[in-house]
């Protein structure tokens, strides 16, 4: 947070007044219980629920929750991506709310987060946190998650550092955060980059920033991006389909450093060559995407043919740059640069 916004947000307090939080609910599993009787996970508890469940935060802050939708995190995209980016935009903008808390299931987690830093104006701090385990479970980590993350929000150090993802202490910044376990606790972290920091028992620790950071405006429309997985002995039907079928452009999941077989690399000629960019990311979980190999369909060749390359950013992530950057220009030049920064 910048110095001005600080004294803005505590000019706004009464002297000894605690700072104002805001929480924004959009379900997923830490707002989930047991279905009697199914005995299944299933959409239960409201954010003003999970707030109650932890009464520690009333020793903190004041909390003010807002309730944007209860749906699995599976049901989160572009449909719903704007709106609560407009809404956490519209929290932040009130001087007395010194940060938000966004409660999200861990599935889509990454992609909201990185949407949000993409779009999101502010610089006071916004962390997403979720859970693995539902709220029906003994050992469930949602309230500690949550409880986390108020207590980052109000260290010193929190403003001016971007979307954050905190789950099970580790802070994560949101363009290179990545879910990298079905139900593991320590699910979430950053791969070659690192995380950002750790919420301890006694203060929140900062060891760096992330400095690969941009922020897009929201289009008017959401384009429609398709994001079409490299196979083993794929004819590349699906690019093909895609192309023809009105995708504003389309992100590959190719392999290794961004390779992919001759009939794929065909398709995604054919794409470019009827004005639909084709973003070339790498499945692989740690390091970039490159166009090093010379071979039909390998990644220097796909440089040529026109594609851009989505350097380290994960496919899913890929194609949230791209649903921002598309609507901007369809360049092959212009929009390598959003995906250099």
């Amino acid at each position: 947070m910048t110095l001005s916004a600080m004294t803005a947000s505590a000019a706004e307090r009464a002297p000894g007044e605690r700072p104002l939080i805001a929480i924004v609910a959009t379900g997923g599993t830490i707002a989930m219980k047991n279905d009697p009787a199914t005995g299944a996970p299933v959409p239960a508890l409201s954010g003003a629920d999970l707030v109650a469940a932890v009464p520690k935060l009333a020793d903190l802050a004041r909390i003010e929750v807002t309730e944007f939708s209860n749906v699995p995190s599976d049901y989160m995209g572009p449909e719903l991506w704007p709106g609560l980016s407009r809404q956490v935009d519209a929290l932040l903008a009130r001087p007395e709310i010194a940060g938000a808390v966004v409660l999200h299931g861990t599935d889509t987690l990454d992609q909201t987060a990185y949407f949000l830093d993409l779009t999101l104006r502010s610089t006071k701090p916004v962390v997403m946190v979720g859970a693995q385990r539902n709220a029906s479970d003994a050992d469930a980590d949602g309230s500690r998650n949550l409880l986390n993350a108020v207590r980052q929000i109000l260290s010193p150090d929190s403003g001016d550092m971007g979307v954050t993802v905190t789950l099970n202490h580790h802070i994560n910044a949101a363009r290179e955060v990545r879910k990298t376990h079905t139900n593991n606790v320590e699910t979430f972290n950053s791969g070659d980059a690192g995380t950002l920091g750790y919420v301890d028992e006694d203060r929140v620790i900062f060891s760096r920033k992330s400095l690969r950071r941009q922020t897009l405006p929201l289009p008017e429309r959401m384009p429609r991006v398709d994001l079409v997985s490299m196979s083993a002995g794929t004819d590349g039907a699906q690019v093909r389909q895609s192309a023809d079928g009105g995708a504003s452009a389309i992100v590959v999941a190719a392999y290794g450093f961004g390779n992919v077989n001759a009939p794929m690399y065909d398709a995604i000629q054919y794409a470019i060559a009827k004005g639909v960019p084709v973003i070339v990311a790498t499945k692989v979980y740690n390091g970039r995407a490159l166009p090093v190999y010379g071979f039909k369909g390998g990644g220097n060749t796909l440089l040529k043919a026109g594609a851009v390359f989505a350097d380290d950013l994960t496919p899913d992530k890929a194609r949230v740059l791209a649903l921002l950057a598309v609507p901007r220009t369809k360049d092959r030049a212009a929009l390598q640069t959003y995906y250099d920064k």
